[in-house]
């Protein structure tokens, strides 16, 4: 048990983190994220610019922590699109079964068979890149996953006492599943959450590595990634520091995501 709880406050202590990092990002930084500077052109890390500059002369550190708010922020949405209508979905499937149960799974069978950061990748480039499309192509894609899982939990919990006194004394079937089942599954709703941060993050910094995503000059994490690649032998900084963050934040999502599990055994 010990070793579950340490899991869990590491992720939660490296999640905090980056999360207060990013937000730092989002009022001050250093320099001007977008700033360029001829005279501070691939910039080793020192006292003024303590992870270097990039090929630009821009501050790697400026940049990594604005990125870093737009990576969370794609998280948060696309994490908040999916939850909430895979929730409803999987309350209302789970709950009353029947035909319109197995031809919703059934769809979301279909989806899921599918890796979401294809179905992204093909559905952001039919629109123009950006984070909102970013957003909304992970937030649907995400509904199904959050759905399997409430789904199985509210079957789990239907049939249990506490349920039927709740239905005996004349509890309607929404105050049943959202006041009475759901409180009862949010261990697993966090786990999913976690999980799903997690695969946000490395949707959201894959997509903008390929030029899908947060668009010039505005900074992200992955697009810093694949401007560094010919950068790599004169000026490696330029790829370790968002490289990090990214590997860090990760890490952090998916001890929660483990400790959160662990805490359901």
């Amino acid at each position: 048990m010990k070793k579950k709880n340490l899991n869990l406050a590491i992720g939660l202590g490296i999640t905090s983190f980056f999360l207060l990092f990013a937000l730092l990002g989002q009022v001050w930084t250093p320099y001007n994220a977008t700033s360029m500077d001829p005279m501070a052109v691939n910039l080793a890390p020192c006292a003024a610019h303590l992870m270097g500059t990039d090929n630009f002369g821009r501050d790697i550190l400026s940049r990594v922590m604005n990125g870093s708010g737009s990576t969370f922020f794609v998280a948060v949405c696309t994490v908040l699109i999916g939850g909430v209508f895979g929730t409803i979905v999987g309350a209302v499937t789970g709950y009353f079964g029947g035909w319109a149960d197995n031809l919703i799974m059934r769809f979301n069978d279909i989806l899921l068979s599918f890796p979401s950061i294809l179905l992204a990748l093909i559905f952001v480039s039919l629109m123009e890149p950006g984070s909102y499309h970013i957003i909304l192509a992970l937030g649907v894609l995400f509904i199904p996953s959050f759905a399997r899982i409430v789904r199985s939990e509210v079957i789990r919990c239907r049939e249990l006492d506490y349920v039927k006194s709740a239905r005996i004394m004349g509890a309607g079937s929404l105050r049943i599943i959202f006041l009475h089942i759901l409180p009862n599954a949010r261990v697993s709703m966090l786990t999913a959450a976690a999980i799903g941060f997690n695969n946000a993050v490395l949707a959201e910094a894959s997509m903008s590595y390929l030029g899908l995503g947060i668009q010039p000059p505005e900074p992200s994490l992955g697009r810093m990634l694949s401007e560094a690649q010919s950068f790599l032998f004169n000026a490696p900084w330029y790829a370790i520091f968002p490289g990090v963050t990214i590997i860090l934040i990760i890490l952090g999502f998916s001890m929660v995501s483990e400790g959160l599990r662990a805490l359901q055994e």
